[in-house]
């Protein structure tokens, strides 16, 4: 099978390899890159459990090839915190006990950091639109709403 070259910056690091066409992003960041933060769950775009950053935006990596993430800054949940210190986010969703089982909570947080980038200070039907393509079989989602809005209230505050 032929494969390409591709070189892409994530978390910061720069990284090239040589991938097959049908390799999806997903793929790529666990298997190869040992990211195991970026999980699969419905491998069809629909759960967010993959999601991650590419050039600030949120993408489903499940869905996206590895090819597509050519010159692209890739940002995993692996990515978010600053060495030893916890993102504000990351914080908040601990203490406003926002997940269970952790399982959707990577893509929870990537698509939560992605919204609070784009607005900061987001409502409630912000917050619920923005993460309404995300699943959580264990909660009520209202914890994760609390999260999100601690965390902006935070993030405003530079705290």
């Amino acid at each position: 099978m032929t494969r390409h070259l591709i070189t892409l910056s994530v978390n910061g690091q720069e990284r090239r390899a040589a991938v097959e066409p049908r390799l999806t992003l997903a793929d790529f960041l666990r298997d190869r890159l040992g990211l195991v933060g970026t999980r699969l769950g419905c491998e069809h775009g629909a759960c967010g459990a993959c999601t991650v950053l590419l050039n600030g935006a949120s993408a489903r990596a499940c869905i996206t090839l590895a090819m597509q993430a050519d010159g692209v800054e890739v940002t995993t949940i692996e990515g978010i915190a600053s060495g030893e210190t916890a993102h504000p986010l990351l914080r908040a969703f601990r203490e406003s006990h926002s997940f269970q089982c952790g399982f959707c909570a990577s893509g929870f947080i990537v698509e939560a950091l992605a919204l609070l980038r784009e607005t900061p200070s987001p409502s409630e039907a912000e917050v619920r639109e923005a993460l309404s393509g995300n699943l959580c079989r264990c909660t009520g989602y209202t914890s994760i709403i609390r999260g999100v809005l601690l965390a902006a209230q935070r993030l405003r505050q530079g705290r």
